[in-house]
């Protein structure tokens, strides 16, 4: 069992399993979420439900904040109901969810100010790995509080303290970069193999054992070839974080071209109403430019 009680903020298709892990590996939770119902469930395997984000940080030792994008985790910090304002000098306020960088370091001054300590720990694996507890988790702070989360990171996937406040945000950024442009690249692939006549099973079969194979064809194999875009990392979420990686990138003086067309592909995807679908559906863009669909059954079409 934990030493530390601790709160999770945020029980979405990633923060549920998340917290459920922790759960199983024996730490003690106290849970908060808009909608009822994940909380329901995870009070049924043991954790404790709490009416407000000041709540659960009243109640804890560390809390763990999983949500979607920078207002989301500017509202849950601050306010008379935030978490903030429930807090203890010495609490740890881990923020997995992947926001800008800059927001990051707000956040953590403001915490700094009232002796709550903070960590940017943001994630990579999608709900797969969320359910498995194999996330990728990439870690900015300090190194003594790195240390004290260790454990719940543990139960959650593999950590890497990559360095101080907001580095690890950034880190996510690089990861988010890279997986949008492979994913897109495998498209091209893929429409290019099938439309000249080869079967786009053996075109993965083939490429991955080589240089060109990645954890891209592996994991997303049956979304590409079976069209099955049943969400488990969104389109518009991919989208909102290719958003920070160019807020980022214009900050710090880098131009990301590739990063940029692969962003305005996904916005496509968005108006044309499948931002709630998988991000491995940008292969049906690629498809469209060479009317020609590689197989399945056409369940992205808007």
């Amino acid at each position: 069992m934990s030493a530390e009680k601790v709160g999770f903020i945020g029980l979405g298709i990633m923060g549920e399993p998340m917290a459920s892990n922790l759960i199983k590996k024996g730490h003690e939770l106290v849970v908060h979420n808009r909608s009822r119902g994940p909380v329901d469930k995870l009070a049924a395997e043991g954790a404790q439900p709490a009416e407000t984000s000041r709540e659960v940080a009243e109640l804890t030792d560390v809390v763990i904040t999983m949500l979607p994008d920078s207002p989301q985790v500017e509202e849950v910090f601050e306010g008379d109901s935030g978490l903030l304002a429930g807090a203890s000098e010495g609490t740890l306020h881990i923020d997995m969810s992947t926001i800008s960088p800059l927001v990051t370091k707000k956040l953590a001054e403001r915490a700094s100010d009232l002796g709550v300590r903070t960590l940017d720990a943001p994630v990579s694996g999608g709900q797969p790995a969320a359910v498995s507890g194999e996330l990728s988790i990439m870690v900015g702070g300090a190194d003594e509080d790195f240390a004290r989360a260790e454990p719940l990171f543990g139960a959650m996937g593999t950590a890497v303290h990559v360095g101080g406040t907001g580095t690890g945000q950034v880190v996510k950024a690089c990861n988010q970069i890279i997986v949008a442009v492979v994913i897109e690249a495998v498209s091209e692939a893929l429409v290019l193999g099938s439309k000249a006549g080869v079967d786009p099973a053996k075109v993965i079969e083939a490429l991955s054992g080589g240089l060109a194979g990645t954890k891209v064809m592996e994991a997303k194999r049956s979304n590409f070839l079976d069209h099955d875009f049943e969400p488990g990392f969104r389109i518009e979420l991919h989208h909102k974080d290719l958003g920070i990686a160019l807020a980022t990138a214009r900050e710090a003086g880098v131009a990301l071209p590739l990063t940029a067309v692969v962003d305005q592909m996904l916005q496509t995807l968005q108006v044309k109403g499948r931002g709630g679908l998988d991000h491995s559906a940008l292969l049906t863009l690629i498809e469209e430019a060479a009317e020609h669909q590689i197989g399945g059954t056409a369940k992205a079409s808007s």
